[in-house]
């Protein structure tokens, strides 16, 4: 038996990770191709234009890809954990699975092993795939936007592409290669300089090694602006040359060259965790040092001696008790060119003072921030890592509590979720790498908002807890409102038990007795005594009693074969039997409710509101039950 036990959990558990895995494969190339094209987007004008080959743009989207994967998995998880127990949710089998004992836990244990290799490979993929995928792609994004773009000159426009150039063809046949009314500004020798050659048609084409463009150009003029020398200017303002044909070579690099890696050797993303700690470790030993040596040239009084002094007269003015000198009138004493030596001095002197603190001040700031991104750098690789378990402890509940499969509502959570997550992480990043937070603080701050999320959606769907039901909430703020439901009732096909109309007339006189004589005793239309409202019972058990017969009597009367009453019954209101009555149930708080008068008042008309519309239910009692005999005494004839 116990044999068989296991051989049956093992097959769920197989079962399970199966549906999870077809889910997780799906959503995580799509993930995982959202955020490529995202990625994508930011860089699309580095790639425009350049005529790369296919081969380095495979290389940039396999990088890329790998660069992703770590980002790509949590919202992957998230989103095939959700729809995973959503479809066990909304197929009853997870209902199933719980009434066979088997708590969400169990259901969700091999998962959680599975989830935990992900996270594993999250992590590996954080310290040892992406810092040489982000080396790769960092190298081969330099390389790119070092890359000439490629010769595709329009019409009409000017086009400066070409470095030193600026080219305008009016019209260009494109199977001749062909240029006609070719206008080209060379600018080698400078803008004032600049040589001008207008041509009726021309040809331009790439040398062999890519290196050259070799053009011929038919039937022009060239301009030329001369320098002058010796010469005026006006005498001969620029050189002019008619030509049949003219052939020239522009310098122009359109080949691909690969940058070099030790370019990205100082960026954090291409170091994993053991590289990063010894980077951070050395930044810090050079910050003190360079520290120290900042604080040392302050202490030696660098910056305290006046300027034009030396070392005998800064100690005798040291030793010196200024406050018996009156400094302004030793000012005031000096001519005209001393004091404008003085105020020159000063103000140079504290400028020179002021810039070389500057300096030391970027120097330091710089290095502790260079610190603080390795820091966080660090601390992502594990935060993010274990983000995919996080992400799973929240989308399985949260799927068995939504029970809804597919692509609809999961989707919408997921995204909502993320992006949460996301905005979190990333005020928490750069709060951290600005310095304005403690570095693990911020790096952390995202993982201690999931985690409690997580911890209490599993806790309330292992409890078949409403937490996500709407009607729930519908039904509190229609509490809070006032608004009541409606009764709607109809014929029922079956009925077991007719009415006794021999009984339920004297049961009808009795309510309505019972009904007159509440209204006379309490006055509801009245306005209540403030003082008296928040000490009375808690409870009012004369209309809890008139509200129980109602019930009892339309729950008999909903029987009745007779249109006529089963259309009275719907006018019976359904009374909320404390809505009349103090707010609340604890005594201390609804004294202190009272004592705070703007609270108060708003409670006590409120009360009193609902002690209004009582009247009027107990009044529509009446009537409807007056309505319901005279039917039942028309039936009996």
């Amino acid at each position: 038996m116990n044999l068989f036990k296991m051989l049956r959990i093992k097959k769920l558990d197989i079962f399970i990770v199966k549906s999870f895995l077809m889910l997780f494969v799906g959503t995580f190339f799509i993930c995982l191709f959202i955020f490529m094209m995202q990625f994508l987007w930011r860089y699309v004008d580095e790639l425009v234009g350049k005529g790369l080959e296919m081969s380095v743009m495979a290389q940039f989207f396999f990088y890329s890809g790998l660069t992703l994967v770590p980002l790509a998995l949590p919202l992957a998880i998230l989103l095939a954990s959700l729809i995973t127990f959503g479809n066990f949710g909304e197929r009853y089998e997870l209902l199933a699975m719980k009434a066979a004992g088997i708590s969400l836990i169990k259901i969700m244990r091999p998962l959680i092993v599975f989830v935990f290799g992900l996270v594993l490979v999250s992590f590996y993929f954080q310290n040892v795939i992406s810092p040489n995928a982000w080396t790769k792609l960092g190298t081969l994004m330099i390389s790119m936007k070092q890359k000439s773009p490629e010769l595709d000159i329009p019409e009409g426009v000017f086009y400066s592409e070409i470095p030193d150039y600026n080219l305008k063809v009016g019209k260009k046949d494109r199977k001749t290669g062909m240029l006609y009314d070719v206008l080209i500004y060379s600018l080698r020798d400078g803008f004032e300089n600049a040589h001008i050659i207008y041509a009726d048609s021309g040809r331009m084409e790439m040398t062999a090694d890519k290196q050259h463009l070799w053009l011929h150009l038919y039937s022009g003029d060239l301009f030329e602006n001369l320098r002058s020398q010796s010469m005026s200017s006006e005498n001969v303002p620029y050189r002019r040359e008619s030509f049949r044909e003219k052939h020239t070579i522009i310098e122009f690099d359109s080949d691909f060259n690969m940058a070099d890696a030790s370019l990205m050797n100082n960026q954090s993303t291409v170091k994993n965790m053991k590289t990063l700690q010894a980077s951070i470790d050395s930044m810090r030993l050079i910050g003190d040092s360079i520290g120290q040596a900042y604080y040392q040239e302050l202490s030696r009084g660098i910056y305290n001696p006046p300027f034009g002094l030396n070392a005998n007269d800064t100690l005798k003015i040291k030793q010196a008790d200024l406050a018996h000198y009156d400094v302004d009138s030793l000012f005031e004493a000096a001519t005209l060119m001393e004091k404008q030596k003085i105020l020159s001095a000063a103000v140079s002197r504290t400028e020179s003072l002021g810039s070389d603190l500057t300096f030391k001040s970027y120097t330091m700031g710089n290095n502790d921030y260079l610190i603080r991104k390795h820091q966080t750098e660090w601390y992502k690789k594990i935060t993010i890592s274990l983000s995919c378990l996080l992400f799973f402890f929240i989308g399985a509940p949260l799927g068995g509590i939504i029970r809804k499969g597919g692509l609809g509502m999961p989707v919408i959570a997921s995204v909502l979720i993320f992006i949460i997550y996301y905005i979190i992480d990333n005020t928490g990043y750069k709060m951290a790498r600005d310095g304005k937070w403690i570095v693990w603080m911020g790096m952390w701050t995202s993982s201690a908002v999931l985690l409690p999320l997580g911890l209490f959606l599993t806790y309330k769907s292992n409890n078949d807890s409403v937490v996500l039901n709407m009607d729930v909430y519908v039904n509190w703020f229609k509490k809070v409102l006032g608004i009541r439901s409606v009764r709607h009732l109809f014929k029922k096909e079956v009925i077991i038990h007719d009415p006794d109309y021999r009984r339920l007339p004297n049961d009808l006189i009795l309510l309505t007795q019972d009904c007159e004589v509440y209204l006379q005793r309490n006055r509801l239309q009245k306005a209540p005594d403030y003082l008296k409202l928040w000490f009375t019972a808690e409870q009012d058990d004369e209309i809890m009693a008139i509200s129980t017969k109602l019930e009892t009597l339309v729950d008999e009367l909903s029987n009745s074969k007779i249109h006529a009453i089963l259309n009275a019954l719907n006018k019976y209101p359904i009374i909320p039997v404390a809505a009349h009555l103090r707010p609340f149930h604890i005594h201390w708080l609804n004294l202190a409710i009272g004592a705070l008068l703007p609270v108060g008042l708003f409670f006590y008309f409120r009360i009193w509101m609902f002690r209004i519309r009582l009247g009027r239910d107990l009044e529509s009692i009446v009537t409807t039950n007056r309505e319901i005999l005279a039917v039942i005494e028309q039936n009996k004839e």
